[in-house]
């Protein structure tokens, strides 16, 4: 399959253009920085570059976005909706005129925003959570999606979306609790974006993409109060690691990401979890 990643500069695409190129796909990388991944220099934005480029593609994974870090250095509100949304338009559109049947667009786990705040327990996370952005990140992330949704229904282009937790670079111990619960390896979210581009899907889809998590329903109240004893009940081998290394364990989980439906419909199964690290941290 020929495929364009755009954003092949970023974390995530960078690592989707090796694994899809690795798996036999001809896979062509986009991004407005260079690198070993990326083939064109092209901005999203430019809709008639868009339009040129993206003729001959089977397939098109969106990864290229303003993120929080952007909203941190003070971007205005007018780069986010022209770099997400109509950077994502242009896209979409470019698939209709090429006929371009497949479309993965990856959203942010951010989007559920308000709907994460709970003060008696933790919150439940699948993709039936109602969304509440908080911000201009998220609302261009929902439009997105709904973009995808209309190109779907409408002109039948596959378009589906993928939240994706988090993958910031951070110090070892806070990357390992984050893993128990939000985030995400980027080696397993290429994974699960190679899994969709081999899928036929029938109606419009929307994916919660993370480590994953130990962690289930009946624990939500206790981890909101007192998440150590729940860690030291699955994980009572993590307690010696951060001891030796005078780490904390988190006294409070406010929510859990479930990548049930993924794992169900996809066959998506990460490796890179929580369970991965400790491993690695243990056998050092």
């Amino acid at each position: 399959m020929r495929v364009l990643v755009t954003g092949s500069s970023g974390k995530l695409g960078s690592v989707t253009v090796k694994l899809l190129t690795n798996c036999g796909h001809t896979v062509i990388g986009l991004d407005i920085s260079d690198s070993e991944t990326t083939n064109l220099i092209a901005d999203v934005k430019d809709k008639h570059r868009m339009l040129m480029i993206t003729q001959g593609f089977d397939a098109i994974i969106h990864t290229a976005a303003l993120h929080g870090r952007h909203m941190d250095l003070n971007y205005p509100k007018e780069e986010f909706i022209d770099t997400n949304i109509k950077g994502t338009l242009n896209l979409l559109n470019a698939c209709v005129a090429n006929g371009i049947g497949k479309f993965l667009f990856t959203s942010t786990t951010s989007i559920y925003g308000k709907s994460l705040d709970n003060d008696k327990q933790a919150v439940w996370v699948d993709e039936e959570l109602p969304i509440r952005p908080r911000d201009i990140y998220d609302i261009t992330k929902q439009t997105c999606e709904e973009l995808c949704r209309e190109f779907f229904e409408k002109e039948k282009i596959q378009a589906t979306v993928f939240r994706v937790g988090r993958f910031l670079p951070e110090p070892d111990h806070l990357k390992l609790n984050h893993r128990l619960y939000r985030g995400l390896d980027e080696q397993d979210g290429a994974e699960a974006l190679k899994l969709a581009l081999e899928h036929n899907f029938e109606q419009f889809e929307i994916f919660n993409i993370s480590s994953g998590s130990p962690f289930q329903k009946e624990d939500l109240f206790e981890l909101k109060q007192n998440a150590s004893s729940v860690i030291r009940k699955y994980y009572p081998e993590a307690v010696r690691l951060y001891q030796d290394n005078k780490w904390e364990l988190p006294e409070h989980i406010d929510r859990v990401y479930s990548s049930d439906k993924a794992m169900r419909m996809l066959g998506y199964h990460p490796k890179f979890t929580f369970e991965y690290l400790l491993k690695k941290q243990v056998s050092h």
